[in-house]
């Protein structure tokens, strides 16, 4: 795959562009959170299975908000607990899926006008607890869970590989301890397993 150097992040309601654009891993490892990572196909027409990803964002944030809140808001002690997520209520995931929808469509705009015919995006979003907002309330509930996270959509260009030429392949191995949170996939797993991803190429 040939990485381009174009990026964009919309963050905090600003979109930034290749320049100020910290490369994926980078950001991730800045930020505690859930996070879920896809690409688009067919020359940027659509995003892979972007509702299975955005089903298993939202399962992600309950999971850690519910076991884990440290994993969600970055280690800092809170003076009241964040509100339980039930599973079997929509409220909270669609007020959620409303805001990682909006972020994407306003960030995903500008890099769909600034690709190359044949580039093809791989999207990052990644949903953080904002501890900040959340110790300056006290009382809420899961209607309000959407005013104490932050989405982060960060976009990366790249040219696609031409599969079956020549025969060659790639080998890849991942080494490292699994998740904390197994059935959740967060952001700390990532800083904690960086540099430990090893690929061997076979030609």
């Amino acid at each position: 795959m040939s990485t381009s150097t174009s990026r964009f992040l919309f963050s905090n309601g600003v979109v930034l562009h290749s320049s100020d654009t910290p490369p994926v891993t980078t950001f991730l490892e800045a930020h505690p959170g859930a996070y879920t990572t896809t690409r688009s196909h067919g020359n940027a027409s659509y995003l892979l299975f972007w509702e299975r990803h955005l089903k298993r964002l939202c399962q992600s944030i309950r999971i850690l908000s519910n076991s884990n809140p440290q994993l969600l808001f970055g280690p800092r002690k809170f003076s009241h607990p964040f509100p339980s997520l039930p599973t079997n209520s929509l409220t909270w995931e669609s007020s959620i899926r409303d805001m990682v929808h909006d972020s994407l469509s306003k960030v995903l705009e500008i890099a769909l006008k600034e690709r190359s015919n044949g580039e093809e995006l791989s999207v990052t979003a990644i949903v953080t607890g904002n501890s900040e907002k959340l110790s300056e309330n006290e009382n809420f509930d899961e209607e309000q869970v959407s005013k104490f996270l932050d989405v982060h959509i960060h976009i990366g260009v790249y040219v696609p590989p031409v599969f079956g030429i020549g025969g060659k392949g790639e080998l890849l191995a991942m080494v490292g301890r699994e998740r904390e949170v197994a059935s959740a996939k967060h952001s700390d797993w990532e800083k904690e397993t960086s540099g430990e991803l090893e690929a061997s190429f076979s030609y």
